[in-house]
């Protein structure tokens, strides 16, 4: 990709490449020294330009999130914990918050998803795509931000409530990850749909792009995996190896299997948090509740 100064991605080219790894790096270190709170982790000093290629990517990953935050982009902040474990007893939930690092992988990561779908697009060829539609409760949305004193255009508009968003960040830093987690779950789930020649793009609500596939995680991933068959086998000039009907049924699954997995994950830190919990029965502590219904209370320690 050829990225311009202020983030727009000018031109890309899709083609078959060896990649050579010169250091194994962690988000964590790369982050504490991008933001000048650590020193140079060892392994990009032992590795010539690596410092200057870091920091070119760091530059350009920035940029190109603004022209999406510009865009209506979501900045959202979910409360996701993570167990720590000893001799298989949960100990501790840590909470790690996305970093300098990470975003810069993911903004890459988004482009990279985007030069894809339009790779295969120009080819009229079907595409996999991963969307988020434009929230079909956009009602329940307006009702968060009246609220909080505010209001949002009568129709979907990522733009808005991108900006609502920044605000009450800003003032409520606290309760921020409670009102991100009631707009995901009122923006409803994305999923994989297949774009055939000729038919407009969906588009992703959440990200503010139109054109979105998932190609850059065939290791763990398997719309990934398709994406991958189908931009090496337009590459080598072949006819896809998938039909139509044959994407749209693989969408169809992959969507319901990921769907399955998040609520796996879900239960999974669920449970972690009862474990921990177990032995604190009786306790008590200061909290802040953030939500009730008949199903029950939800709070942060």
């Amino acid at each position: 990709m050829v990225v311009a100064a202020d983030g727009s991605v000018e031109e890309s080219a899709v083609y078959r490449a060896v990649v050579n790894n010169r250091a194994k790096l962690t988000y964590r270190s790369v982050a504490a020294w991008l933001d000048n709170k650590d020193q140079m982790p060892e392994k990009i000093a032992n590795v010539r330009g690596l410092e200057e290629q870091l920091r070119m990517q760091d530059q350009v990953a920035r940029a190109m999130r603004m022209v999406r935050y510009q865009h209506g982009a979501l900045d959202l902040e979910t409360i996701e914990p993570e167990a720590v474990l000893s001799d298989g007893h949960v100990v501790e939930l840590r909470l790690e918050k996305k970093n300098r690092a990470q975003d810069l992988i993911e903004d890459f990561m988004i482009a990279a998803n985007g030069v894809s779908a339009q790779f295969l697009q120009r080819r009229g060829w079907p595409v996999l795509r991963r969307v988020v539609r434009s929230p079909e409760r956009w009602d329940r949305i307006r009702q968060v931000a009246q609220r909080f004193g505010e209001a949002l255009p009568d129709v979907p508009d990522s733009k808005a409530l991108s900006e609502f968003l920044a605000r009450h960040r800003q003032t409520d830093p606290l309760r921020f990850p409670d009102l991100s987690l009631t707009i995901v779950k009122l923006m409803g789930a994305g999923e994989y749909v297949v774009q055939l020649p000729g038919e407009p793009a969906a588009g992703h609500f959440g990200l503010a792009v139109s054109d979105y596939s998932h190609s850059t995680a065939p290791n763990r991933r398997f719309p990934d995996l398709i994406t991958q068959r189908l931009l090496k086998t337009a590459l080598a000039g072949d006819k896809p190896q998938y039909s139509p009907q044959e994407l749209m049924e693989l969408a169809s699954h992959c969507t319901d299997q990921e769907d399955a997995a998040r609520k796996v994950e879900r239960q999974v830190r669920k449970s972690a948090a009862a474990q921990l919990l177990s032995s604190h029965i009786g306790e008590t502590y200061d909290a802040l509740v953030t939500g009730a219904s008949e199903k029950g209370t939800w709070f942060v320690c």
